[in-house]
């Protein structure tokens, strides 16, 4: 094992300020849906969070995004907190009439104060990426923090995460912060 850092970028945004031509282009592709969170879903959260994160950069950063039981395990605790907001995490399904709902998209949020909240994890199946669904995703969990009267938000990435660092960007986040995560790195 190696000793690694990983730059991330803290960033934040002010929900007064979030661009109207990012709202106006938020729509998902027809045969897809958000879903509210439900304690019933939990494992096809952690199912989608293992999906978009165990072969990216994030599952070297947290090891638990690697393994499925851990994505369950860090599903599970996040739900738990006492800070958990389930008006801002949701789940992104693919409708199919033969399989049912099949999960391709997540995202979570915790209150940070009585004014700002924090996206945990924002992921979408590899298979999924490029058709808006990590965007409307964003946005379903920005109003959620919204209706729960936050005026704030924040979130870490992965300085190698250049397209999220992007969406984040196009809708009004900034960095605040720049910070080195320590983590032990097996290499094969």
């Amino acid at each position: 094992m190696t000793v690694t850092y990983f730059k991330r970028y803290r960033m934040e945004l002010s929900l007064d300020s979030i661009p109207d031509e990012v709202v106006a282009t938020c729509h998902l592709p027809e045969g897809f849906e958000l879903v509210g969170w439900d304690p019933a879903h939990l494992s096809l959260h952690a199912e989608v969070k293992w999906r978009s994160f165990s072969h990216e950069i994030d599952a070297h950063v947290f090891p638990c995004l690697a393994e499925r039981q851990g994505c369950k395990q860090l599903m599970r605790e996040i739900s738990e907190r006492e800070n958990f907001v389930p008006q801002a995490t949701w789940l992104a399904v693919r409708r199919n009439p033969f399989e049912g709902p099949q999960p391709c998209g997540t995202i979570q949020g915790l209150r940070a104060s009585p004014r700002e909240g924090a996206i945990q994890n924002i992921g979408v199946d590899p298979t999924c990426r490029g058709l808006g669904i990590g965007r409307c995703l964003l946005l379903a969990a920005l109003r959620g923090f919204a209706e729960i009267g936050c005026r704030y938000v924040n979130l870490e990435v992965t300085v190698q995460n250049v397209d999220a660092i992007r969406l984040y960007t196009r809708f009004g986040f900034r960095r605040v912060e720049t910070l080195y995560k320590v983590s032990d790195v097996q290499y094969a």
